[in-house]
């Protein structure tokens, strides 16, 4: 038996949300005429191309060809099932779901293992908790976070905890309450088991923990501080079929609606930084887990920030961490600047040093642009009293003022080069103009390759005429029950590309049994993936459904004609064959044939 839940209440969380708002809390869509667009969340684009009607209440990305109704969306954003969507979504409408068939007795092994492995955190969350705050194991812990400037607002509102200098404990607590095996847990990230008898034991001891959570604020794993001495000082869960920490931002799931309101993001080193920040007033910081940025993770900031600022350690790696990162976010689109720290501090020294408001007026209000960060960061491990040095570095300098697209920027930049080390600026313009001279060439020459592969591409698919008959045909049976009707009875199933006739036979069957054209719902309807790409990029066209009787026969007069256009084609290669045979009789009987078949196609 498989879970089921009853159409009419799919029906009725469908018609209770918006796709707008839906989609508007994973990506900023903006009003342009009747839809909405923004940049595609599947899809790496600095040019938004994801489109959202909320007139069909579908979405459709014109670059990657993604498309579907809210729950399609929910589904592919999250890596969720079609089930678990329609619960999120009617969570969020306030409806109640009857209890599904089949939901205990055979609900699929693995969801519920991810949903035991969730319980576990939760449970070690409120447990470490619980020792951090109100027990005498924790009274170090307290103290230490104390001295850091932790309050207990701070310790509550991220859930901070403690793991007891113990083997075991973590283990028994769960051994009573969840009925997993050892195996499981330890798979989960919270146990390990030992080598030699395979025993389980408690992998978080003698730390400040602190929880992690997927954007969708599941709690997912844990990072730990060392208390006492001991290596590594940071360690952080084993990653698992829940944890990735390269999809992973730490709270992102609290921050996310203040990144969204000022379309900024912070983004610190460390979850330590993000804890300290809020103390400020910083209730948009977030954290990678880790120094290095991946692609998903500034695609996630991305879609809910224009801006991120950078603020990183002042040391070695925190530098580099901050030019790598800054790349990164460009790359996806994001405006990127740089709240620089004095030298020896992170942000959380600065904070306890210096106070939480310096901290905003002087780091993270006084930014700098990325190229001005530039400026400082090629400096290292250079010494520019060095003739050969200094040349270096103002040849590095002027390639990256290069790259800026603004001619306004570049002067400014040029001119703070200039002056920096007693040059002429016609000098320094004579030489950007021919660094962007090489830019140019190069970039034609991957502009010509592009267009050369897209021609080679568009020369294999080129749209005939009677596919673009079957297309907008299909296009109009979605939006018109009458005109799915007609040509039900004109032509029936004859479409001649598989895809539009299996397109045409649910459109015949969900007319049948009395629906109303709903392109959202009748996607629903569409199973195959493929399928359900090709019927949302039709159904988000701008089509007139007041058709004339001369449209419509020019539409079915295309179709019905293919396969006698399709049989002179193959009796053209055949009259071909026959002159270079030289055998003229069969090929003047060819001939005859053709001539035949387009006295008819007049008719």
């Amino acid at each position: 038996m498989t879970q089921r839940i009853p159409e009419e209440t799919i029906e009725e969380v469908r018609k209770a949300l918006d796709i707008v708002d839906v989609i508007s809390e994973y990506v900023q869509l903006k009003k342009q005429g009747r839809n909405f667009v923004g940049l595609c969340p599947f899809h790496g684009e600095k040019t938004p191309s994801f489109s959202v009607s909320p007139d069909k209440q579908l979405y459709h990305c014109f670059g990657c060809g993604a498309g579907g109704n809210a729950f399609s969306f929910v589904m592919e954003t999250e890596g969720i099932s079609f089930i678990e969507a329609v619960e999120k979504l009617a969570s969020k409408a306030n409806i109640s779901l009857p209890q599904l068939e089949g939901q205990e007795e055979n609900k699929p092994e693995i969801s519920h293992k991810m949903t035991t492995w969730v319980k576990a955190h939760e449970l070690a969350a409120k447990l470490y908790h619980h020792i951090l705050t109100a027990s005498d194991e924790g009274k170090e812990a307290r103290e230490y976070l104390r001295k850091r400037g932790f309050t207990k607002e701070m310790i509550d509102h991220f859930q901070v905890g403690y793991a007891p200098n113990s083997w075991d404990f973590l283990t028994n607590f769960l051994e009573k309450r969840l009925d997993e095996s050892h195996e499981s847990l330890a798979e989960s990230g919270l146990l390990a088991l030992r080598e030699k008898d395979k025993k389980p034991y408690d992998r978080f001891r003698d730390r400040i923990m602190f929880p992690i959570w997927n954007q969708r604020g599941k709690l997912i794993a844990f990072g730990g501080r060392i208390l006492s001495e001991g290596q590594p000082k940071y360690l952080n869960s084993q990653e698992s079929k829940v944890f990735n920490k390269s999809e992973v931002l730490y709270f992102f799931h609290q921050a996310r609606p203040m990144i969204r309101k000022k379309s900024e993001a912070v983004l610190f080193e460390g979850y330590m930084d993000v804890i300290s920040a809020w103390r400020a007033g910083i209730d948009n910081g977030i954290a990678a887990m880790g120094t290095a940025l991946t692609e998903i993770q500034a695609k996630m900031i991305r879609r809910n920030a224009d801006r991120v600022i950078l603020c990183y350690d002042s040391d070695d790696a925190g530098l580099n961490a901050t030019y790598k990162n800054a790349q990164i976010l460009q790359k996806v689109g994001a405006e990127v600047v740089i709240a620089t720290l004095p030298e020896g501090y992170d942000p959380d020294d600065y904070i306890r040093d210096k106070g939480p408001d310096r901290f905003v007026q002087d780091i993270i209000n006084r930014h700098i642009t990325f190229t001005a960060f530039k400026f400082h960061y090629f400096r290292r491990g250079k010494n520019l009293q060095l003739e050969g040095d200094r040349l270096n570095y103002i040849e590095q300098i002027i390639e990256e003022i290069s790259l800026l697209p603004r001619a306004v920027e570049r002067d400014y930049y040029l001119r703070q080069l200039a002056e920096e080390f007693s040059l002429s600026l016609e000098a320094l313009k004579q030489e950007q103009i021919d660094i962007i001279k090489k830019q140019q060439k190069k970039e034609k020459r991957q502009f010509y390759k592009a267009v050369q592969a897209r021609n080679v591409n568009d020369a294999k698919r080129m749209i005939s005429a009677h596919e673009a008959a079957e297309r907008e045909l299909i296009a109009l049976m979605l939006q018109s029950r009458s005109i799915a009707d007609q040509v039900q009875k004109e032509i029936g199933g004859e479409f001649h590309y598989d895809d539009y006739q299996a397109i045409a036979a649910h459109i015949y069957s969900y007319y049948g049994e009395g629906y109303e054209p709903d392109p959202s719902h009748f996607i629903e309807r569409v199973e195959d993936p493929k399928l359900r790409k090709i019927t949302t990029s039709l159904a988000m066209k701008k089509v007139n459904i007041d058709l004339s009787e001369q449209e419509m026969g020019d539409y079915l007069k295309h179709i019905r004609q293919f396969p006698k256009k399709k049989e002179i084609e193959q009796l053209k290669i055949k009259q071909k064959q026959a002159e270079e045979s030289l055998q003229f009789k069969e090929a003047a009987l060819i001939a005859m044939e053709i001539v035949k078949i387009n006295q008819e196609l007049k008719q």
